[in-house]
């Protein structure tokens, strides 16, 4: 029976490249959404940040860690979201494909089917897109360089947001915006807010300028002892979504087991 549910053609299958990750790395799996300029206009996104589209990519990402238990991390800012594997995860054999395109089309799928439930005076007009890529990093510096990078690059991009859409909210073009911000500093853009717009950039959110991690802890929860009848407190697995500072030590001496074997 065995050969007779082989044929001639099979010999296809050789041409399938062998794309496992190199054992012993953490994989991370960036996701970003393609052509989301053009999305959030179409949408009439709040700029410069929308909450609504922020707690949707959030729990798309929750929702994401929740299937996929190798998961120990994740990091979201804008349209993008990046997922941290732990280093001896067995997800997919380790198989690239198999595992960018389970979690960028689970996150995908999740996008629309919750988008009601974030947006529900705004149909969706047509289905977002989102790509994905595989990255297999050798040392636990390299995973904790590979978030602090993508935290700054939170910061800086929201700095500038914050800035354009300050100056095109009090008339001025998108041209004319990005004229006036071109070549500036940090220093610069922070007095432009605040001597012009009165906007203190330290006080906004963090949501908005640290982005949003997800980690798995274990957390102390009152139940009821079911012989005794009394409240106890167990420690129980859970997800969280933080918005803190992760490029500090302080973080990670807390969450030292996010990146552990």
């Amino acid at each position: 029976k065995e050969n007779m549910a082989k044929s001639k053609y099979e010999y296809v299958k050789n041409f399938e490249l062998d794309d496992k990750v190199l054992p012993n790395t953490w994989i991370v799996v960036r996701i970003d959404g393609r052509g989301f300029t053009r999305f959030t206009e179409e949408h009439k996104y709040t700029k410069p940040n929308d909450e609504a589209g922020i707690k949707l990519m959030n729990q798309c990402a929750f929702n994401v860690m929740k299937e996929f238990t190798d998961i120990m991390v994740a990091y979201g800012e804008s349209d993008e979201y990046s997922f941290v594997l732990k280093r001896k995860a067995t997800l997919f054999q380790r198989r690239a494909s198999k595992i960018s395109t389970n979690i960028v089309s689970f996150f995908s799928s999740n996008f629309v089917f919750l988008w009601h439930e974030f947006f529900p005076t705004n149909p969706l007009k047509y289905p977002p897109t989102f790509d994905a890529r595989v990255v297999a990093y050798p040392s636990y510096d390299n995973v904790r360089d590979y978030l602090n990078w993508r935290q700054v690059d939170c910061h800086i991009n929201n700095l500038y947001n914050t800035c354009f859409w300050a100056l095109v909210q009090s008339g001025k073009t998108p041209i004319e915006s990005e004229a006036t911000l071109k070549g500036t500093l940090s220093d610069f853009k922070n007095e432009m807010l605040f001597k012009q717009f009165n906007i203190n950039y330290n006080t906004l959110p963090p949501i908005w300028k640290k982005g949003s991690v997800l980690i798995r802890k274990q957390v102390e929860e009152k139940v009821v002892d079911t012989r005794t009848g009394l409240d106890v407190l167990r420690l129980k697995p859970k997800i969280l979504v933080l918005h803190e500072d992760i490029i500090s030590e302080k973080f990670w001496k807390e969450n030292d087991h996010l990146l552990a074997d």
